[in-house]
């Protein structure tokens, strides 16, 4: 099955894709390589899961917001692809910032909700490496956010 027939088969739905809100591009391709700029916990522009991990959200809901700055990554994905998810041949790296208190310890654990979706929706290409650091801020006070690098044709 193709990623998109998964997405389908899952009743998966993706976001809009998302326009910089600063001077940046949202992905950028050198070669083979294809990097995407990482994405906060949003729904087509509504920012949820304000605050930090540890305080207002545990791993659950760390999940929860990894789970949608993914779902924000696949729709800029398929963006840089011209709507053709199945151009990503596979992903190489995530890397995830949590916002989180200096008590909290499960930063690896919030990431999984992002992994998961990846290996979900593409199945062994979307096995990846993966960085997880706690950070004491992000931009509008979001709990997570992701980044990754593709290798597509």
């Amino acid at each position: 099955m193709t990623a998109e027939e998964t997405l389908r088969s899952l009743g998966i739905e993706l976001p809009n894709a998302s326009t910089p809100g600063a001077n940046y591009v949202p992905f950028t391709r050198h070669g083979d390589l294809l990097y995407l700029t990482g994405q906060l916990c949003q729904w087509n522009g509504e920012r949820t899961f304000i605050g930090k991990l540890g305080r207002e959200f545990g791993v659950e809901g760390g999940q929860m917001a990894a789970r949608l700055c993914a779902l924000n990554l696949i729709a800029h994905l398929r963006a840089a692809l011209g709507g053709e998810l199945n151009r990503a041949v596979q992903c190489l790296r995530l890397t995830g910032y949590v916002n989180a208190t200096p008590e909290f310890a499960g930063h690896s654990q919030v990431m999984d909700g992002a992994s998961d979706l990846f290996v979900e929706v593409f199945g062994d290409s979307g096995k990846h490496t993966r960085v997880s650091i706690g950070v004491s801020g992000l931009p509008c006070g979001c709990a997570v956010e992701v980044e990754a690098l593709f290798s597509v044709c």
